[in-house]
């Protein structure tokens, strides 16, 4: 009997416990032990990654003209450590670590719990459900996490450019942050974002899926080795950059300390277009490709290795 389909979570089954030969766990602690391995792979990933993410937002808010600070990756990094030392590089981490359990236990959650109910007995995952799933999944982060999250790292980011900053640390800031906006200061960018990771997810998702059911070659219960796994996240990953990096840069313009001057995504899409530019919607794609190429192969290697520790020593 397949056991993971005998007992479900509130979240849906798991595809690396089947994949990886995992024992099956209780129904009331699948979802517990999802968020705590989701939330400590985000942790680690965030870390190994987050001066990548930080380069690339820089990048991103830096416009042409007298304003514009940076000529490249390598600039960006050697004046950023001249000025505030190597954790300069590290300005808004703390942002990112707080936000990364609801993220990761609202992404893969509703992911599973999607795919359980739209493939049902049949065991039909096409395309389309994958990309739905995928998608839905986004949608979900965006709304729940990703948002308030991003906008306040993208706060903590920008205020570092000024001559003096404002934010003392995370809590002071998202303080300054909402009585000086209210509880919408937090939200802003709310659609680019949900345009962002809801691309972002279906294009991962639907090509990690179909590499995984590629290398099975039909059998679904043979296991995929981590790191290939690992190869299959990269890739995904890769994906979804060159997929939907013009989202990102409109996004990170909409959660800035000088989004005011836009009046809506769109005219913020076309004043970057008039002014920069089409090449500016990629900006920062190299420090983006490398940081997110690690985030989702390290996720889905170190999430698949903690729930399958979880499962033998959490019963």
């Amino acid at each position: 009997m397949d056991v993971t389909r005998k007992f479900r979570s509130p979240f849906g089954t798991r595809p690396w416990m089947r994949d990886t030969g995992a024992a099956a766990a209780a129904p009331g602690n699948s979802g517990i032990k999802g968020i705590v391995a989701g939330g400590i792979t985000g942790g680690i990933e965030i870390c190994i990654t987050f001066p990548t993410e930080y380069v690339k937002t820089q990048l991103q808010l830096d416009e042409k003209g007298g304003q514009k600070r940076y000529n490249g990756i390598a600039d960006c990094v050697k004046k950023t450590v001249k000025r505030n030392g190597f954790f300069g590089l590290y300005r808004g981490l703390s942002v990112l670590v707080y936000g990364s359990i609801p993220k990761s236990a609202v992404r893969f959650g509703t992911f599973e719990a999607l795919k359980s109910r739209l493939v049902g007995d049949s065991g039909d995952f096409g395309a389309g459900k994958k990309l739905l799933c995928g998608l839905g999944a986004g949608v979900c982060e965006a709304i729940f996490a990703v948002t308030p999250m991003e906008t306040v790292k993208v706060k903590f980011i920008n205020d570092q450019r000024l001559a003096k900053p404002q934010f003392k640390g995370f809590f002071h800031g998202v303080v300054t942050i909402v009585k000086a906006e209210g509880f919408g200061g937090v939200y802003k960018g709310l659609f680019p974002t949900i345009l962002k990771q809801g691309s972002n997810q279906a294009i991962r998702f639907y090509t990690m899926e179909t590499m995984k059911d590629l290398y099975k070659g039909g059998d679904k219960n043979k296991p995929v080795p981590k790191p290939l796994v690992g190869l299959f996240g990269a890739i995904a990953g890769a994906a979804s950059v060159f997929g939907n990096t013009p989202l990102d840069v409109v996004k990170t313009r909409m959660q800035g300390l000088e989004a005011s001057k836009y009046k809506s995504t769109v005219d913020c899409a076309v004043q970057i277009w008039k002014h920069e530019g089409p090449f500016a919607f990629y900006k920062g794609t190299v420090p983006r490709l490398g940081r997110v190429c690690l985030d989702v192969a390290i996720t889905f290697m170190i999430y698949d290795s903690f729930m399958e520790l979880f499962n033998k020593v959490w019963p």
